[in-house]
């Protein structure tokens, strides 16, 4: 199965495109089935460990796991047709098949998911979109650990804790952002 191309937000020129015409891909921005998998199946998967509590990490509720699908849904309002087309396919997953849970939460995998996804990304994405689509990852995990353990505290109110920033940290840098 082929991944579907992905328009980047550049044309092949170099120059944005013109206004309501949406750039050619490169024929080296299309992404493998692979590619393509590592890159709709990575926010999901920053969601769920960000999510899961851990040592220094408090247990989260309902609120952070809708905090974290609020900011995946974030996605589809970014300045990147790449990020734009990831969140479209997130939501167009009806397969049903949930994935192996040791996949989603162990970070060491995780980190090396990330990793890999910033390589692909440097090798096939529109600097801009690769950007854009890095930062929105970590933006997801950001939100799910800011986000209120209880219905009625407030997030904005709830700092990040130690461990949280130590998280979120080796998220960055896996992702090439720090």
């Amino acid at each position: 199965m082929l991944a579907p191309e992905v328009p980047m937000s550049h044309s092949v020129a170099g120059e944005p495109p013109s206004a309501g015409r949406r750039a050619a891909p490169l024929t080296t921005a299309v992404y493998s089935a692979s590619e393509w998998d590592l890159l709709t199946s990575l926010p999901g998967r920053v969601l769920v460990a960000a999510a899961a509590p851990g040592p220094g990490r408090p247990e989260r509720g309902v609120l952070a796991g809708l905090a974290g699908l609020d900011a995946l849904a974030a996605g589809r309002a970014f300045d990147s047709d790449l990020v734009r087309a990831v969140v479209a396919a997130i939501y167009a997953r009806h397969d049903g098949t949930p994935e192996p849970a040791e996949r989603l939460t162990d970070l060491v995998d995780l980190l090396a998911a990330c990793r890999a996804a910033s390589r692909v990304l440097h090798r096939r994405a529109d600097p801009a979109d690769s950007a854009a689509y890095r930062q929105w990852v970590q933006s997801v995990a950001a939100r799910v650990c800011r986000a209120a353990p209880r219905a009625g505290e407030r997030p904005a109110s709830r700092p990040a804790s130690p461990a949280d920033r130590r998280f979120l940290d080796r998220l960055g840098g896996a992702l090439g952002l720090g």
